[in-house]
């Protein structure tokens, strides 16, 4: 479980597609309390910590994560969003964040609104089913307020505060980036019990 508030920035050291899974080695930077089995998220997704070097860790992704997330896109030199899983002692500064991302989203507008910067992102009906006014959702791995929803093109607007925008590497993206959705989970598990009609699972 994560909170959304990205510690640090890493960098994909290497990228390696075995066929039936992807190794990444990512840069840890502070992280000096890994241990393998950790889990540990990259771009909003959960993944668990295979390998550990003086600077750097390794992960595996599998097939599945890679056609769901904008891995495709990663290559070495990319810069990731990194947090590490949540203490059940620390505050919640985000909102809960399980690291199973949805699907993508594509960037189609920025523009500076004061020390914001305005950001809006399509996504497919399938996710903007989740997307309520104020509510929150988790882009590339960060817990962001939705200050607009617009069904009829089918995006949603946020603002990125410049510690957000110092923080993480959202802001560096440029249109047309693809980036990794996560819905709020309270949303999706309401969903799920009234599509069942309050029947057990």
């Amino acid at each position: 479980m994560f909170t959304g508030i990205i510690e640090q920035s890493g960098k994909v050291k290497a990228a390696a597609d075995t066929g039936g899974h992807t190794v990444f080695e990512i840069t840890s930077g502070i992280f000096d309390d890994l241990s393998t089995g950790d889990s540990i998220s990259i771009n909003g997704a959960c993944l668990s910590v295979t390998a550990l070097m003086d600077d750097s860790f390794k992960v595996d992704m599998v097939n599945e994560t890679k056609r769901i997330t904008a891995f495709d896109q990663l290559k070495p030199g990319d810069d990731v969003n990194l947090e590490r899983a949540m203490k059940l002692s620390d505050r919640l500064g985000g909102h809960l964040v399980s690291g199973h991302v949805d699907g993508t989203g594509e960037i189609t507008r920025k523009e500076s609104d004061g020390s914001a910067l305005v950001m809006t992102i399509r996504l497919s009906e399938d996710l903007m089913k989740y997307m309520t006014h104020k509510g929150s959702v988790t882009v590339d791995g960060i817990s962001l307020t939705i200050f607009e929803v617009s069904p009829e093109t089918s995006e949603i607007i946020l603002n990125l505060i410049p510690e957000t925008q110092d923080r993480t590497i959202l802001a560096e993206k440029s249109l047309g980036a693809r980036v990794n959705i996560e819905a709020d989970m309270l949303i999706k598990h309401v969903e799920h019990l009234l599509g069942r009609g309050g029947r057990h699972v």
